[in-house]
């Protein structure tokens, strides 16, 4: 089930987002790591109810975050839509790693697009690490457009390719 995260979940939440910078570290994937996602943006995330968290018996197993947020290096992108369009920015999607592989993100992101959709946004832009194939095959397969790499100011050793969709 997937619904809007709460305040008292913060804990598990966070527990989840360094499992998954663990796991990527460990697969030679230096995406998220001990200052990212930090506490304060995931009790932000709460506060404004953008972020989404998929549950099995009460156990947090995944979350996205979706807001109108873009990073400011996102206007170095020749985007599919208009700036002044209604974007919808997919943040901090994470699936705990032992539940990996079980469709987990899959289900994330139809939420994310059927919000999207539910909401009247134009499209769905996002960006993933150039170090993590896995994630860009998986953005492809949706039907998102790589449309160019952005260096983000928290991680300068290698840039992040974007990707929009069209709703």
């Amino acid at each position: 089930m997937i619904t809007i995260g709460q305040a008292h979940q913060i804990d598990e939440i966070i527990s989840v987002t360094k499992a998954c910078g663990r796991h990527l570290f460990e697969n030679g994937i230096d995406q998220w790591d001990a200052n990212y996602p930090d506490r304060e943006s995931i009790k932000n995330d709460l506060e404004t109810e953008s972020l989404f968290v998929y549950q099995e018996e009460n156990i947090i197993l995944g979350l996205v975050v979706l807001n109108e947020s873009q990073d400011e290096e996102y206007a170095e992108i020749d985007w599919l839509t208009d700036d002044n369009a209604k974007n919808l920015i997919v943040h901090r999607l994470a699936v705990s790693p032992e539940h990996q592989g079980k469709g987990i993100a899959r289900k994330l992101m139809d939420h994310a697009e059927a919000y999207g959709v539910k909401q009247g946004y134009t499209s769905i832009r996002l960006d993933t690490f150039s170090q993590n194939p896995r994630n860009q095959k998986f953005y492809r397969n949706r039907g998102y457009t790589e449309l160019g790499s952005v260096f983000l100011k928290y991680k300068k050793d290698h840039p992040y390719y974007c990707y929009e969709l069209l709703l």
